[in-house]
């Protein structure tokens, strides 16, 4: 009598790690992209691009032309940006860019209260 012994199918599905789900993204960048977003959007909101946006669509009368112009620049300023701090990253540990961006945003700070009290 002849028994057959079974032995699975190779599947083609790779395997997920327990941070990647099935979508393929990483909750790492997930999380990345959430922060940045938030953050940034924050931050824009009430800025002076945002009122300058505001002022100039108001006299073009060309919505769509000041959205394409302004969306364009906010996206090469923020490649900019992203280029520069992976160029930073790569020469410079992450302790000292931290110090450095809190001495020069203490030193602004302290540029705008001597500005404000003596004007």
């Amino acid at each position: 009598m002849k028994t057959s012994t079974s032995t699975p199918e190779p599947t083609t599905d790779t395997p997920q790690s327990p941070e990647t789900p099935k979508n393929g993204i990483p909750r790492s960048a997930v999380t990345v992209f959430g922060s940045t977003f938030f953050t940034i959007f924050l931050a824009e909101m009430g800025d002076k691009t945002q009122l300058t946006t505001l002022l100039m669509t108001a006299e073009s009368k060309s919505p769509w032309v000041v959205f394409l112009g302004a969306g364009s620049a906010l996206v090469l300023t923020s490649l900019i940006g992203v280029l520069l701090g992976r160029w930073l990253a790569n020469r410079v540990s992450e302790e000292t860019i931290e110090t450095l961006a809190a001495v020069l945003l203490i030193f602004i700070s302290i540029l705008l209260l001597g500005e404000t009290i003596y004007t």
